[in-house]
C-alpha cells in the first residue's frame, strides 16, 4: 500500500533530528521518495524545505548531504512550489517573491544587484500625505509647475515621472540624488515607508541556496548537543582559530549575511553597513563558525563598539548575534533562525560567549529587556527569559529578583507550573547579567551612556548654539592642541571622522590637560582606533586606558 506524501513528510520530520544507528539510510529513502512526490498544501512544501535546510546544516553522512543538496538545487522547479508560489511569499524559498520595508542601505543594494526584479508593492502603501509633501524634492525645480497641474496618487505620480525603469529603481535613484549626506537620504527614504517586492531569480537571495562555499563538512554522527553547557567553562575556552578575511572573501561573507536578512524579512545595520576590511572568521569546531563583521567608520557609534556575527553550521546560516562592547562588558543579542531552534541553541550560545571574551576581553555579559521579551511578543512566547536564567544569567533589579523567587517556589510546589505571559513581561523589564570575574556596577548595561551625550550637547550648545559644524571644527582643533597633536597628517578618512566626533567628548572631560603626557598620547590612539580598520582595537585600547574609563564614567554620573 502506497504511503501518502504527507505521511512521508511527517516521518522525515521526526527522523531529521535523530542520529541513532540506521536512521541515515531511512532519511535517504524518505528524501528520494519525497523528491518524486508532490505535496498538496503550501505549508507542507515549506515544511519539506525546512527539513532540507536543517539536514544541510546537520547531515548524517555523505549520502544524506548529497540527496539534500540535489533536492535543494531543484527545489524552485518543483511543481508544488510553482503552484503555491504566492502562498509561499516572504518565506525565502527559492522561486518565491519577497516583500518587505527594507531600510535604505538594503534598498540600494537590491537596486544595484537586481534592478530588473524589484518594484514597489503599492498595495501596502499608506503614506499618500507624506509623499505629497515631498514629491517636489524628487524632481528638478524646473518640473515644479507641473506638480500643481494634476491630482495624482503616489503610484500615479511615480508612473508619470519615471522613465522605462521600475518604480522602485526610480525612487531609490531619486533619493540617492538628493543633496546632503547618506544619513539625510536614509531618513528621507525611511519616511516614505515603501514596501519593495523582490521577484525571484536564479541568483536572488533564497534560504534554499544559502551556504558559504569551501567549508569542510562535519557530519553529525551523534545526538545533537541539547544539554545546557557550563557557560563559565565555555567563556574560558577560546575559539580554535580566528582568521582575518581578505577583502574578496569578506565580501562573500557579508553578502551571505545580508541575504540571510533579506530572506527572513529583516534588516540589520551591522550587516547593511558592514566593513569589508573588518571581517574575521572564528572557527569553533564541529562545523560551527562565527563570521564576525564590523561596521564602516561612518556608522559606528560614538562609544560602544557593535559587531554582528553570522552563525554558520557547515556553511549554512543558522542565526545571528549582535555584540555591543565597552567597559570590559558586552551586551548580547542572540538569535537562532526558526529552522534551527531546539537543536543546539545553548551550545552555540556558549561558543558565542567564549568568542566574545576572546575578541573583546569582556568579563561581564548582559541581555537587554527586548531580547528577554519586553515589548517583544516573540521573545515572550519563546521563553527567552528562562533560557538565559537557566544558563546562569541573573537579574540585579530587586523587584525582579523577588518575582523570580516566587516563581521558583511555585515551580517547586508544582513542576507543571509555567510562568504566565504577564509574569514574563515583568521579569523581562530589566537586564539579565552574567559576571565572570565578580559583580560590578561599571558595565555597559548599567552606565547611562545617554547622559554622556547630554554633556556633549551641553558643551556644544553653550559654546556654539546653532553653529554646530563650526563648533566641531573648533573642538577638533582644541582637542589636538590639548593632547599635544600638531596635525592630523597621516590619519585616514575614518580616523579623521572619529577625531571630529570624539573631540566634543574630550573637551567635556574634566582635567584632560593635566593628564600625564603618556595618557594623552594613549587617548589619541583610542580616538584614532575608533575610525581605524578594526573597531575591536578601539575596545581594547579604551578598556586598557584606566584614566579615560574613569573620566567617561564620571561624566555619565554627573549629569
Amino acid at each position: 500500500m502506497a504511503t501518502s506524501p504527507s505521511a512521508l513528510l511527517r516521518e522525515l520530520e521526526t527522523a531529521a533530528r535523530s542520529y541513532r544507528g540506521g536512521v541515515a539510510a531511512r532519511k535517504v529513502e524518505l528524501l528520494e521518495r519525497l523528491g518524486r512526490r508532490r505535496l498538496a498544501r503550501a505549508g507542507e512544501v515549506l515544511r519539506l524545505h525546512e527539513v532540507l535546510c536543517f539536514l544541510r546544516a546537520y547531515p548524517d553522512d555523505e549520502a544524506v548531504l548529497e540527496r539534500v543538496e540535489s533536492l535543494l538545487a531543484r527545489f524552485a522547479q518543483r511543481g508544488d512550489v510553482r503552484r503555491h508560489r504566492l502562498a509561499l511569499s516572504d518565506t525565502g524559498v527559492a522561486g518565491t517573491p519577497i516583500e518587505f520595508s527594507f531600510f535604505w542601505q538594503s534598498a540600494r543594494r537590491l537596486r544595484a544587484r537586481w534592478p530588473e526584479r524589484i518594484s514597489v508593492a503599492w498595495d501596502y502603501f499608506r503614506n499618500e500625505e507624506g509623499f505629497e509633501r515631498v514629491v517636489h524634492l524628487l524632481v528638478p525645480y524646473s518640473e515644479s509647475p507641473g506638480l500643481d497641474a494634476l491630482e495624482l496618487s503616489a503610484r500615479e505620480w511615480v508612473a508619470w515621472l519615471k522613465g522605462d525603469e521600475s518604480d522602485a529603481v526610480f525612487l531609490v535613484d531619486r533619493v540617492a540624488a538628493l543633496p546632503g549626506d547618506d544619513f539625510t537620504r536614509e531618513a528621507f527614504y525611511d519616511d516614505l515607508d515603501l514596501t519593495l517586492r523582490l521577484e525571484p531569480g536564479p541568483d536572488t537571495p533564497a534560504r534554499t541556496r544559502a551556504r558559504l562555499g569551501g567549508c569542510e563538512v562535519a557530519f553529525q554522527t551523534s545526538s545533537l548537543r541539547r544539554a545546557r553547557p557550563s557557560l563559565r567553562a565555555e567563556i574560558r575556552r577560546p575559539p580554535l582559530a580566528v582568521r582575518e578575511l581578505p577583502v574578496r572573501e569578506a565580501r562573500r561573507v557579508i553578502d551571505l549575511a545580508r541575504d540571510a536578512m533579506v530572506t527572513r524579512s529583516r534588516d540589520l545595520h551591522a550587516f547593511a553597513y558592514a566593513d569589508e576590511r573588518d571581517v574575521r572568521m572564528v572557527e569553533c569546531g564541529d562545523g560551527l563558525q562565527l563570521a564576525c563583521i564590523g561596521q564602516v567608520p561612518e556608522r559606528r557609534l560614538v562609544l560602544e563598539s557593535v559587531y554582528g556575527f553570522l552563525t554558520l553550521k557547515n556553511g549554512v546560516p543558522i542565526g545571528y548575534v549582535l555584540a555591543s562592547s565597552l567597559f570590559g562588558s558586552t551586551e548580547i543579542a542572540y538569535n537562532v533562525f526558526d529552522t534551527f531552534r531546539g537543536a543546539e541553541a545553548a551550545a552555540v550560545f556558549g561558543r558565542v560567549l567564549g568568542t566574545v571574551r576572546h575578541l573583546f576581553r569582556s568579563d561581564t555579559f548582559s541581555i537587554d529587556p527586548y531580547q528577554l521579551g519586553y515589548d517583544n511578543a516573540e521573545g515572550l512566547r519563546s521563553g527567552a527569559w528562562w533560557f538565559y536564567y537557566k544558563l546562569g544569567f541573573r537579574p540585579h533589579d530587586p523587584q525582579v529578583r523577588r518575582l523570580v523567587r516566587a516563581e521558583l517556589r511555585r515551580m517547586k510546589a508544582d513542576p507543571r507550573h509555567r510562568s504566565s505571559i504577564a509574569t514574563l513581561e515583568k521579569l523581562a523589564a530589566q537586564h539579565l547579567f552574567l559576571h565572570f570575574e565578580g559583580q560590578r556596577a561599571d558595565t555597559l548595561a548599567q552606565i547611562a551612556l545617554g547622559e554622556i551625550g547630554l554633556w556633549i550637547s551641553r558643551t556644544l550648545a553653550e559654546r556654539f548654539g546653532a553653529r554646530r559644524e563650526a563648533g566641531l571644527r573648533t573642538c577638533a582643533r582644541e582637542a589636538a592642541e590639548l593632547l599635544g597633536l600638531r596635525s592630523l597628517r597621516g590619519f585616514t578618512r575614518g580616523e579623521r571622522l572619529a577625531w571630529e566626533r570624539w573631540s566634543p567628548l574630550v573637551m567635556s572631560l574634566r582635567g584632560v590637560g593635566r593628564w600625564p603626557a603618556a595618557d594623552r598620547r594613549r587617548l589619541v590612539a583610542v580616538m584614532r582606533a575608533k575610525g581605524g580598520r578594526s573597531e575591536a582595537e578601539f575596545v581594547r585600547l579604551f578598556d586598557g586606558h584606566r584614566r579615560l574609563r574613569r573620566a567617561v564614567l564620571r561624566l555619565a554620573q554627573e549629569q
